[in-house]
């Protein structure tokens, strides 16, 4: 369960990821970002710079100069940039869970001023609300982004508990099989070579 906002790390990962693909300047870098969410989300103009501002200072990225913008500060990654990218890749990847559970925890919020009496929140003199037609609507778009991105929709009949539950079984098991892969690998190895060891294959 997340007690705040999404992953900590994310947008200076993002701004690293761009960086590495081209040179970009901060309000280029706000809009790639926006473009990536679908456009349903747009950090802060004082959190994208700040964060360049952090970079240049520790080396991760440098200033470029250009002839044709000579009044805007592009910001290019360095040596150094690439070596955190990794690293962020790396914190990224351990952070799909908390991800996930951004995602869960706002649309249970959605739903909740949609449906419980606890809440009165005024119908708005726009398009949208909190009703169980956008609520659908909302649940519509994600499959659509589902399908196109991955594959035919299918439902998972499990609770969050059940769910994580089989998760964290089956990365224990990948583990264990991993593990006893790489001893087997090593067994046969021994007894093929003898009494040469395979050390230097890890």
């Amino acid at each position: 369960m997340r007690k705040s906002g999404p992953p900590k790390g994310l947008i200076s990962y993002l701004v690293l990821e761009l960086l590495d693909e081209r040179p970009r300047y901060g309000y280029e870098l706000l809009g790639e970002i926006t473009e990536i969410s679908g456009g349903h989300w747009e950090p802060s103009y004082g959190s994208v710079y700040p964060i360049l501002y952090k970079f240049e200072e520790e080396g991760v990225a440098e200033r470029v100069e250009r002839d044709d913008e000579p009044d805007r500060k592009y910001f290019a990654l360095t040596d150094a940039g690439r070596e955190e990218l990794a690293e962020k890749r790396r914190e990224i990847g351990g952070e799909a869970r908390e991800f996930g559970d951004v995602v869960l925890g706002f649309y249970h919020l959605y739903a909740a001023l949609a449906t419980d009496g606890r809440f009165e929140v005024d119908d708005a003199d726009a398009d949208w609300g909190f009703s169980e037609r956008y609520s659908a609507w909302v649940v519509e778009q994600m499959i659509r982004h589902h399908e196109r991105d991955f594959d035919e929709f299918e439902r998972i009949d499990a609770s969050p508990e059940e769910f994580y539950a089989e998760a964290d079984g089956s990365e224990a098991a990948d583990a264990d099989g991993s593990d006893a892969s790489d001893a087997e690998g090593s067994e046969g190895a021994s007894g093929a070579e003898g009494s040469s060891s395979g050390a230097a294959d890890d």
